[in-house]
């Protein structure tokens, strides 16, 4: 009998004899000369032992030849499908080995690269790219041998195309470094070209505000006109710049930037042909353009003047004012023809008004200096000027003093009124602080010596926009008003605000401080002098008010700085406290869990260790809450919530507590009320902090009150709803603004007594932002309040 044929090798069958018994089979084995041999039963066992190996070895070893053979199918579909993709990808992609050989393209490759099919192979990468940028490759390629990954190169190829052609080569290995490199490559050129298009653009308008800069900040022209040669021979790659002034009909170079080897034009005059020709550029208007001189029609005599001067191509722009031709700016090629570009000339036509801007200044400047003798009259006026600056000067210096020596701005202000009305011979001065808030002056120092006084008065400043307008953009003015005043009749009237730089207001709220008025008789003009001085009296008192601000607020912060070292102690007192005692706890509660035999006691003792660890772990976990808070802001769990029975849950947990105090409660929260989408967790944390300290500080037989109501608008305008938690205990007003800071607890209140750490209505504050909430608190009537008002669909 035969075995049936092994289901997991059809082509291969293995006779069966194990069913033959041995005692009664006699196996004939035969050898090479033909004969035969009968195996008796001993030995016939061990054949058949022999023989059972031999067909499961065989077995095996078919087992492994058909998964070879699978696997190799496999992966040669594999590698012809991979092969598909990459020769049809839409990107170029290379293998090569590490010296840079190509052993494989695909088509975009070629493409890319302007390969033929049959011109690739057996050709370097090295070959396809410009010899400067062979040291870059080769670099990391061996940084890529030692490292490993995969870097990202930008090369430039070889072209023939008339521009340069860029890619960017991203270089990947795979395996160990005898595995071939994987590259992937696309084309750069239009980004390079960009790149260079905006690096010109930039260079041209760099050059052009760099002289704009230097006509307007120099005072020479010839520096002025040295650096134009200088910036448009350097941007533009010429071989010579020249300017030429028209001095008396002769063009004449003035200023000239040369390259070494090139002949020095400075100086020279231009023959009269060119000057012609510049006429004619004059009335033209445009720019005169020469690719190569030597195509200039029927003008051979230009022709050999310019090759004379070892011009092979040239642009000349005329420089006009008003009409008027002022000279010429020249720029050379000499060492061979040049195409100039579009934007060369743009350049050039910009940098000629320029240029004569800047010859113009050197004719204002020569008129200038022909003005010096007039300033001898001038001297004799400034003379007349001085008695008046140095009485100036020393009122400023008196007042000057005040602001050094004093921190009070009531008496530097009004001894500051008092000078300029005796300095300046005034009817009258005043000076006025603003309100910004009620937009509102009112005059609060003021010294007068023929007018009716008005200290104290009130002005709106919307009675007067145009007035208070300028003084609020830091103007001064002076004028008439065109109707008699009632008291003061007409007045000459100078107004200068008092304000502060709003890059240094430090201290201040608000950069327009006030004002000063100075009145004087009717048809007086307060020249520039008597305005400098009362702009700098101004600043004077903008100084002394910011000072004497700057030490009341530093004396405030220092009171601050006090106040929150107490509450630091009082922090640390109580967390030291809060934490030793659960722990003293927990050590004696062991020690007798340890002595005790009573399982009554036992059971006792560890629900103490069980409350005791439960408080050390609500402190910490309230420290590190507040942390987390402070850090960063966590996105909220929105769920819809239906308050009559969630309010119910939340409230549970105190009952007991409540009863134990003999606190009465009371909850108002009406079945009607709408659907509330927010984040239940933070929301019962909210309510729980505040029912607990409700709990805590609510004496015996004192009510608590929870009041939920619907219908309620939030401060930014949409609907909301209202949790309004009030307990029968006061806390003094004086204390309310810092109830929800960190660390802070009511002075009057025993924190032994009460424990906690001062820092739950600070989490409870923490938790509301997150919900974009508020949470107010108020204290009258032997009742606290704290109101939450939730917007009723959270985001």
């Amino acid at each position: 009998m035969r075995k049936p044929e092994n289901p997991q090798s059809p082509r291969m069958a293995v006779p069966d004899t194990s069913d033959v018994k041995l005692g009664e089979l006699d196996l004939e084995t035969g050898f090479p000369n033909g004969d035969k041999a009968i195996l008796r039963s001993p030995e016939k066992a061990v054949f058949k032992t022999t023989l059972a190996a031999l067909q499961q070895t065989i077995l095996k070893l078919y087992h492994n030849y058909s998964d070879l053979v699978a696997r190799a199918d496999h992966q040669e579909r594999e590698r012809v499908a991979y092969q598909r993709l990459f020769d049809d990808a839409p990107m170029a992609y290379l293998v090569t080995d590490w010296e840079g050989q190509l052993l494989r393209v695909n088509q975009e490759a070629l493409r890319f690269f302007g390969l033929k099919a049959d011109e690739w192979s057996g050709r370097s990468l090295t070959e396809l790219i410009t010899i400067d940028a062979q040291p870059v490759l080769k670099t990391n390629l061996a940084h890529l041998q030692q490292q490993g990954g995969h870097c990202e190169l930008e090369m430039c190829l070889r072209s023939e195309l008339d521009r340069a052609v860029y890619g960017v080569f991203r270089i990947r290995t795979v395996g160990d470094a005898e595995e071939p490199l994987h590259w992937q490559v696309w084309d750069a050129s239009q980004r390079k070209q960009a790149e260079f298009d905006l690096h010109q653009r930039i260079e041209r308008e760099h050059l052009t505000n760099l002289v704009i800069q230097r006509i307007r900040q120099s005072l020479d022209p010839r520096q002025i006109l040295h650096n134009t040669v200088t910036e448009v021979i350097r941007v533009l790659q010429a071989d010579r710049v020249v300017i030429y002034s028209d001095e008396s009909g002769s063009l004449k170079a003035i200023a000239e930037a040369v390259k070494p080897g090139w002949d020095s034009l400075l100086g020279a005059d231009l023959q009269p042909l060119a000057v012609d020709l510049a006429t004619q550029l004059e009335a033209l208007g445009e720019p005169w353009v020469l690719d190569d001189v030597a195509t200039l029609p029927n003008l051979m005599e230009m022709v050999k003047l310019l090759q004379r001067q070892q011009i092979q191509a040239m642009v000349t722009v005329p420089i006009t004012r008003e009409g008027h031709l002022l000279g010429v700016l020249s720029v050379h090629q000499c060492e061979s023809m040049r195409v100039w570009q579009g934007f060369e000339i743009d350049l050039l036509r910009q940098l000629g008004d320029q240029v004569a801007i800047a010859l113009h200044h050197s004719r204002m400047y020569e008129r200038a200096q022909q003005l010096n003798a007039n300033l001898e009259e001038e001297v004799q006026r400034r003379t007349e000027q001085i008695g008046r600056v140095l009485k100036y000067e020393s009122m400023l210096k008196r007042i000057t003093d005040k602001v050094r020596d004093s921190l009070d701005e009531n008496q530097i202000l009004q001894a500051a009124v008092q000078e300029l009305t005796v300095v300046l011979e005034l009817s009258g001065c005043n000076a006025a602080l603003y309100n910004l808030d009620e937009n509102t002056s009112t005059i609060l120092y003021e010294y007068t010596d023929s007018i009716p006084a008005s200290y104290g008065k009130v002005s709106r400043m919307e009675d007067s926009p145009d007035i208070y307008r300028q003084l609020k953009d830091g103007l001064s003015f002076q004028f008439c008003s065109l109707y008699p005043n009632p008291m003061r009749g007409s007045l000459a009237m100078l107004a200068c605000p008092i304000f502060v730089d709003p890059d240094s207001s430090e201290g201040i709220d608000q950069t327009v401080l006030g004002d000063l008025w100075l009145l004087h008789e009717k048809g007086y003009v307060f020249n520039d002098s008597d305005i400098r001085l009362v702009q700098q009296v101004a600043n004077q008192c903008a100084i002394a008010i910011r000072q004497a601000r700057l030490y009341r607020a530093a004396k405030a912060q220092v009171e601050e700085l006090e106040r929150l070292n107490q509450l630091k102690d009082q922090f640390l007192s109580t967390v030291s406290h809060e934490l030793r005692t659960p722990i003293a706890n927990l050590k004696m509660a062991l020690h007798m869990l340890q002595l005790s035999t009573s399982q009554e006691k036992k059971q006792q003792y560890l629900k103490i260790l069980e409350s005791e660890l439960a408080r050390e772990a609500d402190l910490i976990n309230d420290l590190l809450d507040l942390q987390r808070l402070e850090e960063s802001v966590s996105a909220i769990a929105v769920e819809p919530i239906h308050l009559p029975s969630w309010a119910l849950k939340v409230v549970d947990p105190f009952r007991t507590r409540m009863q134990t105090y003999r606190q009465t409660f009371s909850i108002h929260c009406p079945p009607e009320l709408p659907i509330l989408a927010s984040d239940p967790q933070i929301l019962q944390r909210i309510l729980a902090e505040l029912l607990n300290n409700a709990c805590k500080y609510t004496p015996v037989e004192s009510g608590i009150h929870l009041e939920v109501t619907g219908g309620m608008t939030t401060p930014s305008g949409i609907p909301g709803i209202q949790f309004r938690l009030s307990n029968q205990a006061e806390i003094p007003a004086s204390e309310l603004p810092h109830i929800f800071e960190k660390f802070y607890r009511v002075l009057q209140v025993d924190r032994y007594k009460h424990g906690g750490t001062g820092l739950g209505l600070a989490l409870v504050q923490k938790l509301a932002e997150q919900l974009k909430t508020t949470i107010t608190v108020e204290s009258e009537d032997g009742w606290t309040h704290f109101t939450l008002l939730v917007p009723q669909q959270a985001t």
